[in-house]
Order: structure tokens, then sequence, then C-alpha cells
């Protein structure tokens, strides 16, 4: 933590992100933010002004302030403009923009005030959909210090997608804080017995996540574990869809359906097995409570997922979108308790040593530091050729 005090305290920081719903990229700015004040910096957060709320909510009794902004077109000028004056306002230091959006406008907004910018990519690559977002993008990452993709396979793209330098993007993991549960009710909540099996898993009710193809792979051991659950904690469009798919296979009973839910840790310690069925990722962080939480886990091998359960010795992976392969891959921790158990603590084991929130906080602390210093290098080389001008 000295390290930490010593590199960001007295730093004015601004985050930037166009959601702030109950997300992974949200979450990651509520740590960062909530980590670093108390580190020491000052720390504001720009939020959208028509946003849900979640974000302030979680950031309330930590220090941040938190600024508005309305995007009220495609290219926002308005929006522009009152970032450029926030920015000078709270006198910020380097700014932290998180996916496309952001990224744009505050590289805008950092390249007029000149201060650094560091943009964070979570996994969507929305400017690819069209040729001005690319664009757009580039530009962005031209006038900024450092992208940082949250998986190397998210990396690859940016570089490829943009066509950048590779020093350009680094990858920089995600680190999420752990904490045990006082109660664990789960299991009561839903009147399961101990002879009950209960998979979990934890995501919003999105296509990318995949729990149709973890509901496919329930059905599939249904008749040979009668007594197996599959529990979904998330919020989303797919609700209706995905109970009505349980009816389909005859599992009303066994297909739970949480909503979103504040005590992550307690469902996970309720959980005989963790499945991520997603279809595409960086690294969630879901991922990585359930490594700490010490659950098995049968993962789908998309993003960083291969390199969090360190090539399989960690959890099983399997194809994504093949509910045969996460079937045989969920039977195989079912059917052999010991091994299930051996890979659980092997994931706690790795989350602890590379996947804690401290650390992920400290690796951005170095990359502002980098940025910093690397401008005042400029500044000095600028302020230099302008005396040898002035001399001439």
């Amino acid at each position: 933590m000295a390290d930490l005090q010593t590199r960001v305290g007295g730093l004015n920081i601004a985050h930037l992100i166009e959601c702030d719903g109950p997300g992974g990229a949200e979450r990651i700015v509520a740590a960062m933010a909530t980590s670093l004040q108390a580190a020491g910096s000052h720390n504001v957060v720009f939020l959208p002004a028509n946003g849900e709320g979640w974000l302030a909510r979680e950031l309330a009794g930590s220090g941040a302030a938190i600024e508005y902004f309305t995007v009220d077109r495609p290219l926002s000028p308005q929006c522009a403009r009152a970032l450029v004056a926030a920015f000078r306002r709270h006198r910020i230091d380097v700014a932290h923009s998180h996916e496309f959006s952001m990224a744009v406008y505050g590289a805008w907004a950092s390249w007029r005030t000149g201060v650094p910018h560091v943009i964070t990519m979570h996994g969507i690559r929305y400017y690819n959909e069209k040729l001005r977002r690319r664009l757009a993008m580039r530009a962005a990452v031209a006038a900024s210090d450092q992208v940082v993709a949250v998986s190397e396979p998210l990396a690859v793209a940016i570089r490829s997608d943009l066509g950048v330098p590779e020093s350009k993007v680094m990858v920089l993991a995600n680190g999420v804080r752990y904490t045990e549960p006082e109660f664990i009710s789960l299991r009561d909540e839903l009147h399961l017995s101990s002879d009950d099996r209960l998979i979990v898993a934890v995501g919003n009710l999105y296509p990318v996540k995949g729990h149709g193809h973890a509901i496919e792979a329930l059905a599939r051991l249904k008749d040979r574990y009668p007594s197996l659950h599959l529990a979904i904690s998330g919020r989303g469009d797919l609700d209706g869809e995905l109970r009505a798919r349980a009816r389909e296979h005859g599992l009303e009973g066994r297909v739970h359906l949480l909503g979103l839910r504040s005590d992550i840790p307690a469902i996970l310690a309720a959980a005989d097995l963790f499945v991520q069925p997603s279809l595409s990722e960086g690294l969630p962080l879901a991922l990585l409570e359930a490594m700490f939480a010490g659950c098995p886990i049968v993962a789908t091998d998309v993003g960083q997922v291969r390199v969090a359960l360190d090539n399989g010795s960690a959890g099983i992976l399997v194809e994504p979108g093949n509910s045969a392969a996460l079937a045989a891959g969920l039977d195989q921790l079912l059917s052999n308790p010991a091994e299930a158990r051996r890979l659980g603590a092997a994931a706690a084991m790795q989350a602890a040593g590379e996947y804690d929130l401290s650390r992920m906080v400290q690796r951005y602390a170095a990359v502002y530091d980098k940025a910093l210093r690397s401008r005042n290098l400029l500044i000095d080389a600028r302020r230099r050729r302008a005396e040898v001008g002035a001399d001439a």
C-alpha cells in the first residue's frame, strides 16, 4: 500500500464510463476509484446523467466525486466541451476511460487539457461495426498514452482492427476483492436437500453469456443426476426465454433464475460447481470470484479464461457454444468429487496469486505513473526546444 500511496497520493484522477449498471466494467471502475481514493488520490467518476444510478450508489461513502455528462447525439460537441471544463475545474492529472464511447470523448478532453489518457477495453469491440467508429477509435488511441485490454485475444484484435503498434496495447488482468460470506442461505431459499447438487452461474442474461447452453447441458445430465439443479444469478432480456427453455426440457423446478444479487460470495459458497458458459469474454469477474471461493469450475475457452485457469490445471475448459462439451465437463466433476476438490483448491491458489484487486490497482497505478513521466519528459523536451529557438 505504501508504494501505491507514493505513486498516486495527491493525484487528481478521472474515471469515465458510459454505462452505470451492475456490469463488469462498472464494477472495475468502482473498485479502482475506491481503492485509489483510499490511497490518497482524489478521484472523479464521470457517469451518464440518465443512467441507472447503480455505480453512484456503489461509490457512496468512498470520497470519490461524481460528475454527470450527457451525450445528446452520436457526436456530441456539448459533451466534449463539458468534459474539458470539468477536467480543468478538477485539475485532472490523469484520465482513465472505459470502452468505446468514453475512450473517444475522454481522449478528446485529455488532449484539450494536456493530461495523460489511458483506455481500458473490457471485451466489447463495438467500434469495429462501422468505419467511422474505427476511425474515431483509432484517433482516440493515437491521442492516448496507453490502451489496456483485459485479455490477450482482445489485445491482438485491437491491434489488428486498428493497425496500432504492439507497444500501444498492453494486457492487464482484472482483479477482485473476495470476502467470505457471513450467511449462506441459498440452498434453503431454493428448498434443496443435502442430497441435491447445485451448479451456479453468475452473469447478466444476455446471449453472449451462453446461459442457454448451461440449461441444455443440464438437460443432457438430468436423468443421470436427478437431483441436480442450476441457479443463475443475473438480470437481462433473456429471462423469459431461459424460463421457456427450462420448461421445454422439463426442468422448471431445477433451473432457478435468481435475478440481480448482491450476495455473490454466499451464492458461490452454496455451489457444488461453478459454470461459465460464455460465448465471448475478456476476463469475467464472476470467474475470478468463483476461483477465490474455491469452486470447482467448468468454463468455456474464451478470452483470458484459459490463462486464468492455468491452461486447465485450475478448472475444466470446454469449447464455447457446445452444450455437449459443457455437459461432459460438468459430468467429469460431478462423478469425481476428489478431482472437483483438487481443481477448486488449485483455482483458489491461482486467484490469490494473480487476481487480487490490490494487484490490479497497483498495475494501473504503474501505467498512470509511466504516462505521467512520459508527459513530463515531453514537456521538458518542448521547453528545451523553445529555449533553443529563442536563443537562435
